[in-house]
């Protein structure tokens, strides 16, 4: 069995690494490369490889983009290339998904082709469909039309759900956000920047660098200098607006009359 593989990565010296590991193995041919994510959607659909050397953590396309934009039925076989990233190897461990972390040894390389062989002569593609899509459910949160509905938070003894509607407030702690429900913080692995993005825009503000409010949680605004405010928050947790988010306070007041 011949095994058509293609390289997936934003990083040429990561690219270099897989295909000086995969080119001395008889049966793997290495088809192609692609150093983005909408590159590697077209050489998925164009090459039609057996196998996909995926980097999960790519600027503008991420590797689970990737895979939903191929989609799930058309995906080959993956093996993740990743960073560090604990969330990540959680959900791919969970759905059988394997994986390679950077930098990739060539033991644990050659361990991820032998499982990748076995799995090309014995899974039926319904089977690699269903560890897909379990892994890409993992991340469905970010991607619910009309914003996040519900963030997944993992602590070191378990996983629990926080709704967003219950969330007053969100605080930047770094690469980590703090959910605020008025009573406890929950800490999630995201940016703000990326959050701002992904969560509904009629419920969520962002009002300074640090802080994003839940407008339904707004108890009072009182008028400060130049263009800012306190806010007084359902908890009765006191945040000042900073000028730079003046016109989102703006629009919310027209919006509310």
């Amino acid at each position: 069995m011949s095994i058509r593989a293609l390289i997936v990565d934003d990083e040429p010296l990561a690219r270099t690494g897989v295909r000086q590991l995969a080119e001395p193995l008889e049966d793997v041919t290495i088809v192609g490369e692609a150093a983005d994510g909408s590159e590697a959607v077209q050489e998925i659909k164009r090459q039609e490889p057996d196998l996909v050397f995926l980097d999960v953590q790519m600027p503008e396309m991420s590797g689970l983009e990737v895979v939903r934009e191929v989609g799930v039925e058309a995906m080959p076989l993956t093996i993740f290339v990743t960073a560090y990233d604990q969330y990540a190897l959680e959900a791919f461990e969970a759905h059988a998904l394997d994986y390679l972390l950077k930098p990739i040894e060539e033991a644990r390389f050659e361990e991820a082709l032998e499982r990748a062989r076995q799995q090309l002569r014995r899974v039926e593609a319904d089977t690699l469909n269903r560890q897909l899509r379990g892994v890409l459910r993992e991340y469905a949160d970010e991607d619910q039309e009309g914003g996040i509905e519900r963030f997944t938070v993992r602590s070191r003894d378990r996983i629990y759900f926080v709704d967003a509607e219950d969330v007053q407030w969100i605080e930047s702690e770094g690469d980590y956000v703090a959910l605020h429900d008025g009573e406890d913080a929950h800490l999630v692995r995201k940016t703000m920047k990326k959050l701002e993005e992904q969560l509904d825009s009629a419920q969520f503000l962002r009002v300074h660098r640090s802080y994003i409010v839940n407008v339904e949680y707004i108890d009072e605004l009182r008028p400060l200098d130049h263009g800012t405010y306190q806010l007084r928050m359902a908890s009765g947790t006191p945040l000042k607006t900073s000028r730079g988010y003046s016109d989102n306070i703006d629009a919310l007041l027209d919006a509310t009359g």
